[in-house]
């Protein structure tokens, strides 16, 4: 420590300003605690399909275990494309459109950091998946929450979107279905929030994960 220097956290500021998740905690309550299962956190209790194990296993003996592109693969990226125009009917370019993450949360940090200049909000519906706001706070942005209530399902309000926007709103976050109460949107919802983010220029960030359980 240099002459002089005071004795606080050398932690950035806006990286202690995160609050543990409490999701956290439950985790630490049920571990070690048998035939418990756990309804906190989008993993199963049977293992992962064998056709899936068998390809990661034949992917080691082949010798598959060099970088790639930073992009992810060529084939998997086109297999992605594929995949969005038929389940979605929109199409990428795998080239210059598809990226390979390790998951939704390295794939929301990249948006939050790619998008996100210091001060800019970001609006979110809660209760929400637990990574939102910390990944909105550690690319510098403001968390804006919009409360979804269970008398309506846990839906987000378009009206209370909207209310939400001010001139420093860059983007909005959705997740439906939604972790952690399964709200859904119908298509009139979301015709309306995707007028809301033409109207005011946002850009809508999707996090697609539990698209295919509605």
């Amino acid at each position: 420590m240099k002459p002089g220097a005071s004795n606080s956290s050398p932690i950035a500021r806006h990286v202690a300003s995160i609050a543990r998740s409490g999701i956290r905690d439950f985790f630490d309550l049920v571990q070690g605690q048998p035939d418990v299962i756990s309804l906190g956190v989008g993993e199963p209790d049977f293992v992962t399909p064998w056709n899936i194990r068998e390809a990661a296993i034949y992917s080691l003996e082949k010798g598959h275990t060099s970088y790639t592109s930073n992009l992810g693969l060529p084939r998997l990226r086109k297999a992605i494309a594929q995949y969005v125009q038929s389940f979605f009917g929109i199409s990428y370019d795998e080239v210059s459109e598809i990226l390979v993450t390790v998951g939704v949360s390295e794939a929301l940090d990249l948006a939050c950091r790619a998008l996100i200049d210091p001060g800019d909000e970001v609006i979110f519906h809660t209760p929400c998946y637990v990574s939102y706001a910390p990944s909105i706070v550690l690319a510098h942005g403001v968390p804006v929450p919009v409360i979804c209530h269970h008398q309506d399902a846990f839906a987000l309000d378009p009206v209370a979107l909207e209310a939400a926007v001010t001139s420093k709103t860059k983007a909005i976050i959705l997740n439906f279905p939604t972790n952690p109460t399964g709200g859904t949107m119908d298509g009139c919802r979301l015709e309306r929030i995707a007028a809301i983010a033409r109207k005011h220029d946002l850009v809508v960030i999707s996090d697609e994960i539990y698209s295919e359980l509605t």
